[in-house]
C-alpha cells in the first residue's frame, strides 16, 4: 500500500512513511476491505479514520491522550478518542471525564461530546485501534492497528521533546514502555469508565496538572472548555 494513497496530514505522512510501506499496513487495508465486502459496518467512516492526525499535525502535538478503540455505536466515532460527533449523547466515560474537568478546572459541562477544540490546541486524541465493527467492541484488535499506533507513540517520543502523555487505565499504561520519560511527562490514572473511575480517575487532576506543566515552561495552557 503506497503512502501516497493514505489520506493523512502531510507532516504525519512524512513522519510515518516507513510504516505505510510495511506489510502489516497492507494487511490492515485488506482486512477492512474484506469486512466491508462482507457487509459489515465499520466505524468511524473512512474519511475520519485519521481524524486525530489530520486535526493535530505532528509538530503541533503537545499533549497525548490515549484511548483503546473507537465507540461502536451508530454516529458516535469520528476518529478522536473519547469524543463523539455533535448530536450524539456523551458516553459514560466521557461523562466522567466532564465530571473530573468540572471538579478540577471549573469546566462547564456542555450538552455535546465533541472534543475537536482540544485537538486544535495540540491535544492529540489517539485510539490504539483506529477502526471497529458496529456494535462489536474491540473487534479490530490484533489486526495491525496496535503496531501502527505503537509506532506513532514511539515516533513522537523519539522526535519530539516535552510532550505530556495522559494514560488512563491499564491498557493505556502498558504503552508507557514506548515513551522516553527522560524527555516527556507521563500522567497515569484509572480509566474514566464507570467500572473504574472511582478507583483513581476522579481526583487525578490531570487537566490542571497538564496546564501547570505548560505554564511553568511559559507555554500556552490548554483551554479545556469545549
Amino acid at each position: 500500500m503506497s503512502a501516497a494513497n493514505i489520506q493523512i496530514e502531510d507532516s504525519w505522512k512524512a513522519a510515518l512513511i516507513e510504516e505505510f510501506e510495511k506489510p502489516y499496513f497492507a494487511e490492515i487495508r485488506r482486512f477492512l476491505q474484506e469486512e466491508k465486502a462482507a457487509g459489515k459496518i465499520i466505524y468511524p467512516p473512512g474519511s475520519l479514520i485519521f481524524n486525530a492526525f489530520n486535526s493535530t499535525p505532528f509538530e503541533k502535538v503537545r499533549v497525548v491522550i490515549l484511548g483503546q478503540d473507537p465507540y461502536h455505536g451508530a454516529s458516535q466515532a469520528h476518529g478522536l478518542c473519547f469524543s463523539v460527533q455533535h448530536g450524539v449523547k456523551p458516553p459514560p466515560s466521557l461523562v466522567n471525564i466532564y465530571k473530573e474537568l468540572k471538579d478540577d478546572v471549573g469546566f462547564e459541562i456542555p450538552k455535546h461530546g465533541n472534543l475537536q477544540k482540544w485537538t486544535e490546541q495540540g491535544v492529540f486524541l489517539l485510539n490504539a485501534m483506529l477502526t471497529v465493527e458496529a456494535n462489536q467492541p474491540a473487534s479490530h484488535q490484533k489486526k495491525g492497528w496496535e503496531e501502527f499506533t505503537n509506532a506513532v507513540i514511539q515516533k513522537l517520543s523519539k522526535d519530539r521533546n516535552g510532550l505530556i502523555f495522559i494514560l488512563w487505565g491499564n491498557f493505556a499504561q502498558q504503552k508507557a514502555v514506548l515513551i522516553d520519560e527522560s524527555k516527556h511527562t507521563i500522567l497515569k490514572a484509572a480509566h474514566p469508565s464507570p467500572f473504574s473511575a472511582y478507583n483513581g480517575f476522579f481526583g487525578c487532576k490531570h487537566f490542571s496538572k497538564t496546564n501547570e506543566i505548560l505554564k511553568a515552561r511559559g507555554e500556552v495552557e490548554i483551554d479545556w472548555q469545549v
